[in-house]
């Protein structure tokens, strides 16, 4: 007796979120030593700080830039901190690793084209080594929404149903 594997024979497409990320480190810069005790932003010493940093410890890694501290800073130098990774990185944010992500994917996601999952039945994959943000995934949700015709949460095998076009709304999309 042969066993089938029917889900590798369906129609079932798989997208997976964590597949658009593209493997770099992501590490978080916290600026709060670049401030006078932590606190206050001294523009000659802010630069000063700037330029003697160590920056090509940040090459080829994602950067989230914050403060750690209550300190009031001014734009500028969040901006002067960008300008030292630009050419360095794969990319820079401001806040923390998690706003990066978010910030990354939503990038991702607005680059995606999503016709090619006109009409099909497409599985949002939903576990893996990556934690993408849940913002990712609803994205993803409405995008894929406008154009499959049915969509999923989980794996192929073992998905939880999400949303299914109506037959009436077919007639009307195609």
């Amino acid at each position: 007796m042969d066993l089938i594997n029917r889900v590798a024979q369906s129609e079932i497409e798989v997208y997976d979120l964590a597949a658009l990320w593209d493997g770099a480190p992501t590490v978080e810069l916290d600026i709060k030593p670049f401030l006078t005790g932590g606190l206050v932003v001294r523009e000659k010493e802010f630069r000063a700080l700037v330029r003697e940093h160590a920056w090509d410890a940040y090459t080829g890694k994602h950067v989230a830039v914050y403060c750690s501290t209550q300190a009031i800073v001014p734009t500028w130098a969040y901006l002067l901190v960008a300008s030292q990774l630009a050419g360095r990185v794969r990319s820079v944010a401001y806040g923390r690793a998690q706003d990066l992500m978010e910030e990354y994917y939503s990038r991702a996601l607005a680059a995606e084209d999503w016709s090619r999952y006109q009409d099909r039945m497409v599985v949002i994959k939903g576990c893996g080594a990556l934690e993408v943000p849940v913002s990712a995934y609803v994205t993803a949700m409405a995008r894929l929404q406008s154009v499959t015709r049915k969509l999923m949460f989980g794996e192929p095998c073992s998905s939880v149903p999400l949303w299914r076009r109506r037959k009436a709304e077919a007639q009307t999309t195609v």
